[in-house]
């Protein structure tokens, strides 16, 4: 285990340089918040299928497969999806606003009204979402370690806190470069073909487990459709990743790039069903399905060989954390900060300016406030699936409706998406209290509720400002946030 643990603490060490390297990079708020909008096809793919592929995707998706077989791919799966749908469909019009957050782009499209509420929800979305991927430690940690699950938590919170705090979107870059490489030889390439050969094959997982375990919709219809509206539909909308589409240096890389992530996320959902399918040949009755990728790393690969993959581990489990926490972390104190805490204070960023220094103080406050926060409820909370069903609730019962509907419907008014994102919101919380977290319903009837009154009060309300549309056109055509010139019609019809 000395390998194994030398190979773990160079890691953690390297992830903590490269934070330091990038405070004296980041120096002002688009280097701080957005890398400076300057990374290209490459850092892009590889930053992109870090954030989404964190602790559920890795630790949930193979628990998963150690439950229902390959079909516990679909919650991985329609990530990868959802991904590749705001790639080609959305990407370039979202990297073309040049703004730092979701509620900044709806009060463009909205004229200035939508904001403050739709942050107050997406700050609840990206603090659970951290919190989902924080909670991952413990399960690591416990299993390759005995480490208490508190200490366990901590001790992974106060790292990526760290990086994240003096370095922020350059810092998480770097780090997400890293974890992408080792994630990819560690589980794709090592992880993946060890555990069916330690399971005697294809053959000999099919002849021990049931039948179901092996068809594609063995999951269930409902649960697949249910992934769908969540986690492809959250893809697009959530400040997590928009916020790393914003860090494209052109419409072309966040296009191209964002479609190579997607489908190496779908590629990725395979792997992890098939590892926790091999999981559960080999060890048929761990007291936790979460455990299953952490107990087959521990156990059944050798030592040299174990000691990148645990590298590997905390690139999954830590992707959990220094990954998908570290951006959701980012996303979080961004949103607090410039949409909630600067409106708060009557001083609203509008996207194109304030680059003072000032400001990247003011955000390095808000990462550690933040960050602390996500450990201490990771704490008191045990459930990844749980916490993360939570957050994608939120995200899309609230937020969806308004930000597709300000994207692709003109008729929508800020009176209109305030309706959607107030009842989405309150009706899934109140479904979530009376149906439980795990159901269905929550989201099913938020959404609708907040679709429906999104038309009614839309058609119900004066429409927007032709001057705000127009002023919503010229940032869509990528002119807005730097030029005051005309739209043309030629320019409206493109845009």
């Amino acid at each position: 285990m000395a390998v194994d643990y030398a190979v773990i603490i160079i890691y953690l060490a390297g992830m903590l340089a490269m934070g330091w390297w990038g405070m004296r990079r980041a120096k002002s708020k688009s280097e701080f918040l957005v890398a400076g909008r300057r990374l290209g096809p490459g850092m892009y793919s590889g930053t992109m299928a870090a954030i989404v592929l964190g602790g559920a995707s890795t630790i949930g998706g193979v628990g998963l497969g150690y439950q229902y077989g390959l079909s516990g791919a679909w919650m991985v799966f329609t990530i990868g999806l959802g991904l590749l749908a705001l790639s080609v469909f959305f990407s370039a019009r979202i990297a073309r606003l040049k703004v730092y957050t979701v509620s900044e782009m709806l009060d463009l499209r909205y004229g200035g009204r939508a904001g403050i509420i739709s942050g107050v929800v997406m700050w609840a979305y990206t603090l659970m979402l951290a919190v989902t991927s924080t909670i991952a430690y413990a399960t690591i940690f416990d299993v390759l370690f005995d480490l208490n699950r508190t200490i366990a938590i901590i001790l992974g919170g106060a790292i990526v806190v760290a990086y994240s705090t003096l370095g922020g979107m350059w810092s998480i870059t770097l780090t997400d470069m890293v974890q992408f490489v080792v994630k990819t030889i560690g589980v794709l390439l090592l992880l993946l073909p060890i555990a069916v050969i330690k399971a005697g094959g294809f053959s000999e997982m099919k002849a021990k487990l049931p039948t179901e375990y092996f068809d594609p919709l063995g999951i269930g219809g409902e649960t697949i459709f249910t992934y769908v509206l969540i986690y492809t539909f959250g893809m697009l909308i959530g400040q997590d990743i928009w916020q790393r589409v914003f860090t494209a240096r052109s419409d072309k890389v966040a296009r191209i790039g964002g479609t190579v992530a997607g489908t190496y996320c779908l590629v990725y959902a395979i792997a992890g069903a098939v590892i926790g399918t091999a999981a559960k040949v080999m060890y048929p009755t761990l007291p936790s399905a979460d455990s299953a990728f952490a107990t087959i790393v521990k156990d059944e690969l050798p030592i040299g060989v174990r000691g990148l993959v645990l590298a590997a581990a905390l690139a999954a489990a830590l992707a959990a954390v220094m990954s998908t926490s570290s951006g959701a972390l980012i996303a979080c104190a961004t949103v607090a900060n410039n949409d909630i805490w600067s409106r708060l204070r009557g001083v609203v960023s509008r996207g194109g300016g304030g680059e003072e220094h000032d400001e990247v103080k003011g955000n390095r406050v808000f990462i550690l406030i933040m960050g602390v926060a996500v450990i201490l409820i990771a704490i008191a909370l045990n459930d990844v699936v749980e916490a993360l069903t939570v957050a994608y609730n939120l995200l899309v019962g609230g937020l969806l409706v308004p930000i597709l509907g300000g994207l692709l419907w003109r008729r929508g008014t800020a009176a209109g998406a305030l309706a959607a994102v107030s009842v989405g919101g309150l009706a899934v919380i109140g479904l979530m209290a009376a149906y439980g977290i795990l159901a269905n319903e929550p989201v099913y009837y938020g959404l609708l509720a907040s679709l429906a009154v999104y038309v009614i009060v839309s058609l119900a309300t004066k429409p927007t400002d032709a001057a705000v549309l127009a002023a919503w056109r010229e940032r869509l055509a990528g002119r807005g946030a730097e030029t005051e010139k005309p739209v043309d019609n030629e320019t409206v019809t493109r845009a």
